[in-house]
C-alpha cells in the first residue's frame, strides 16, 4: 500500500509519492527527467525534453478559456539528496521511504525533497486532470536547480506564449515571494602535496549540527561544520603535532554541513594529548553554540598506527587558512527590508580527491556589485593562500515588479478566499524567477509554496493541511478570469 494514498488532495499525493520513490537528487535527474518526458508523451501533451534534461509540458486551454492569457506553471525536479549517517539507502540508485503522520510527510532517514517535488507534484495533478477549468498551461520543470541553477540557464522557451508565471519554489503559506537575490557558486582547489609520516591516527568528526538552507537559515548563525573544522586544524596545529591526511564535509553548496570528518595523523607520545585538545574543544564549541546550534560534538576514534599520506606543514597552513579565515555567514543586512539579508555566502561542500582540496561556497546577494565583490573576496584570499578560485553558475537577481496583473488578481483571490492579505516579501535564498525573466520579455511573477521545514536536512518535513489549502488557492487562480 502507497504511504500517501489516504492524503488529500489524492493527485497531488499521488504524484508526489511516484516523485519520491525515483532518485532525483542533484546531478542524478536523468531518470526523472525521462519520467516526466513519458508523462507527457502517454497523454498526447506537447512537450520538450532538452539535452540539460529540462521539461517543457504545453497544455491548451480548457473550453471557455480560450481567450485567457496563458499561465506559465515553474518548478525544479532536482532535490537536495541527504541522508542520516546510518542510514542504508543509496540515493544515487534507491527512491525515498515516505511516511506521513497524518499532519506531515517526511522521509526515513534521509531530506524528503518537498523543494522542489511539491511543484512537480502540482504540475502533474493538474495536467492529468480532465475535468479542471483553466487557460493555456505552460509547465517548466528545470534541473540543478540546488547546484547553480544550470538547468534554468540552459532552458530554451522560445516556444511560451505566456507572459505570467507562478513559481511554486516557496517554503511559507500565504506568502507571496516577488523577488529574490541572485547569486554563483564559487569553487576554490587547494594542490594537497603530501609526504609520508609514521603516525597514530584518529577520526576525528564534527557532528549534530542543525545545518538547513543557506537562503533561508542563514541569519540564525547556526554552525557550519566545514568552517569549524578549519578552525580546529588551526587549533591542533598550535597545541599538538599532527597533521592530516583526509578531510571531507556537506552534501550540497547551498546547504549548511552539519557534519565534517578528517583523519588525523599525530606521534603516539601526543595520543593523550590529541584527545584532551579535542574534548577541549568540544566543550569551547557547545558553550559558543549552546542556543544556537544545542547539539553539536565531536567524536574522536582511534585509529590504527602506520604509514600515512599526510598533507605537508605547509599545506597544512595553507588549508587550514582557506577553509577559516575565509568568510562566511551573513556579510550584510538590507537597509530597505528590514530583517532582510542582504550579501552571504556558505561554505557547503569540503572534499580532498584526485589530489585537490575543494571548498566550494555558495554566495548570495541581492546587490549585484555585493555579490561580484564578495566573489573577488575569495579569488584573493585563495590566491594567497596558493589556491585557485573560479566563479561558475551566477544568476541574477530577480527584481520586484512594481505593476503585476499577477499578483494582483492572486491577492483578490486571496481575500476572497481567506478573508485576509497576502504577504507580499522578498526572498535571500535564490529562485529561477531572475533567469527565466531575462528569457522571457516583460515575465510577470510570483512565487508561492505549501509550509515545508527543514529543508535540505533529514528533518525536512511537508504539511499535508497547507498542501492542500496551497493547491485549492492555485486551481482558483487558474479558474479566475481577467474580467473577474
Amino acid at each position: 500500500m502507497a504511504a500517501l494514498e489516504h492524503l488529500e488532495p489524492k493527485s497531488v499525493f499521488y504524484y508526489f509519492e511516484q516523485i519520491c520513490s525515483i532518485p532525483h537528487g542533484s546531478g542524478n535527474v536523468r531518470q526523472i527527467s525521462n519520467y516526466l518526458a513519458d508523462f507527457a508523451k502517454e497523454r498526447g501533451l506537447e512537450y520538450y525534453q532538452d539535452q540539460a534534461l529540462n521539461i517543457v509540458i504545453i497544455q491548451e486551454a480548457s473550453a471557455g478559456y480560450e481567450d485567457e492569457e496563458p499561465i506559465i506553471l515553474q518548478g525544479h525536479m532536482d532535490m537536495v539528496a541527504v541522508k542520516k549517517p546510518d542510514c542504508p539507502l543509496d540515493l544515487r540508485t534507491e527512491g525515498l521511504q515516505v511516511r506521513t503522520d497524518g499532519g506531515k510527510v517526511y522521509a526515513e532517514g534521509t531530506s524528503l525533497g518537498g523543494d522542489d517535488g511539491i511543484a512537480v507534484a502540482y504540475a502533474l495533478a493538474l495536467l492529468d486532470a480532465d475535468d479542471l477549468a483553466h487557460p493555456r498551461l505552460e509547465v517548466i520543470l528545470t534541473t540543478e536547480e540546488e547546484t547553480g541553477m544550470d538547468g534554468a540557464l540552459a532552458v530554451d522557451l522560445s516556444m511560451l506564449k505566456g507572459r505570467m508565471m507562478i513559481n511554486l519554489d516557496s517554503e511559507e503559506e500565504g506568502i507571496f515571494l516577488t523577488s529574490c537575490a541572485g547569486g554563483a557558486t564559487v569553487e576554490c582547489t587547494l594542490p594537497a602535496v603530501c609526504v609520508s609520516r609514521e603516525g597514530l591516527a584518529f577520526e576525528v568528526g564534527i557532528k549534530g549540527l542543525q545545518g538547513g538552507h543557506s537562503g533561508v537559515e542563514i541569519h540564525k548563525e547556526r554552525a557550519n561544520s566545514n568552517v569549524l573544522m578549519g578552525r580546529l586544524i588551526c587549533r591542533m596545529m598550535g597545541k599538538v603535532p599532527c597533521s592530516i591526511a583526509s578531510v571531507s564535509g556537506g552534501m550540497a553548496s547551498n546547504a549548511i554541513p552539519r557534519e565534517t570528518t578528517a583523519l588525523f595523523v599525530t606521534q603516539e607520545a601526543s595520543a593523550e594529548a590529541f584527545q584532551a585538545e579535542i574534548k577541549a574543544f568540544e566543550r569551547i564549541l557547545q558553550k559558543e553554540y549552546a542556543v544556537k546550534d544545542g547539539k553539536i560534538r565531536l567524536d574522536c576514534v582511534q585509529k590504527e598506527k602506520g604509514v600515512y599520506e599526510v598533507l605537508t606543514d605547509e599545506t597544512l597552513e595553507k588549508a587550514a587558512a582557506m577553509l577559516y579565515t575565509q568568510p562566511n555567514g551573513v556579510q550584510a543586512m538590507s537597509a530597505d527590508i528590514p530583517g532582510l539579508v542582504q550579501t552571504s555566502l556558505n561554505l557547503g561542500i569540503l572534499t580532498w580527491e584526485k589530489g585537490m582540496i575543494k571548498a566550494v561556497y555558495a554566495l548570495r546577494s541581492s546587490v549585484a556589485s555585493e555579490c561580484e565583490a564578495l566573489a573577488e573576496r575569495l579569488m584573493l584570499s585563495c590566491k594567497m593562500t596558493g589556491a585557485e578560485a573560479k566563479v561558475q553558475s551566477a544568476y541574477p537577481a530577480w527584481e520586484y515588479r512594481q505593476d503585476s496583473v499577477l499578483r494582483d488578481r492572486m491577492a483578490g483571490v486571496y481575500r476572497r478566499m481567506y478573508g485576509a492579505e497576502p504577504k507580499i516579501e522578498a526572498i535571500h535564498a535564490g529562485l529561477e524567477c531572475g533567469i527565466l525573466a531575462s528569457k522571457i520579455e516583460d515575465l510577470d511573477c510570483v512565487s508561492i509554496g505549501p509550509d515545508m521545514k527543514d529543508i535540505h536536512t533529514t528533518e525536512e518535513t511537508l504539511s499535508v493541511a497547507s498542501t492542500r489549502r496551497v493547491w485549492e488557492f492555485l486551481l482558483e487562480v487558474l479558474q479566475t478570469k481577467k474580467e473577474e
